[in-house]
């Protein structure tokens, strides 16, 4: 009964996720990006004069830099890289969850290129980052869970390191 239950669970999160998750993209806050800092941070222009900070949600990639608090990570410029070639010089839309900023100021978001691609997913799916999530905003988190699990049966990007 579990394996059917996991299993009919793991089919929804495929069927979500394949379908653009429901999200309704065109009904969203759209913004052209101005820069990426890393593989889970980068910069819109919102028509201010420094622009807005964007934190992808529930993602995690490696590090660009040692920080106080973390290390460079391995597989840092790979992911850069990929998040740069996906989003630069596009728009993106952001989808909002619970909390709208970190501690940090940054913006909190799913984010959708205009095609209505899941950026957050992409970047799971493919490797470049791992899924993390920090209560209350778990908008998602089932779905990237299983693109997380189908890139690690996989061994793509960062989880052929840990094989």
């Amino acid at each position: 009964m579990r394996v059917l239950v996991f299993f009919l669970l793991f089919l929804n999160g495929c069927i979500s996720y394949q379908s653009g998750q429901q999200v309704d993209v065109s009904q969203l806050e759209s913004y052209p990006v101005s820069r990426v800092v890393d593989g889970d941070t980068f910069w819109v222009d919102d028509g201010s004069k420094k622009g807005m900070k964007i934190r992808l949600l529930c993602i995690d990639a490696p590090e660009l830099r040692a920080t106080r608090h973390k290390e460079k990570g391995e597989y840092a410029e790979e992911a850069t890289a990929y998040l740069t070639e996906l989003i630069s010089d596009r728009s993106v839309r952001l989808e909002y969850d619970v909390q709208r900023y970190d501690q940090y100021k940054r913006v909190l978001a799913h984010v959708y290129l205009e095609d209505g691609t899941y950026v957050n997913g992409e970047m799971i799916r493919n490797g470049y980052a791992q899924v993390v999530t920090y209560q209350p905003n778990v908008m998602h988190v089932d779905e990237l869970l299983v693109l997380q699990k189908e890139a690690q049966r996989k061994g793509r990007g960062l989880w052929k390191l840990a094989y």
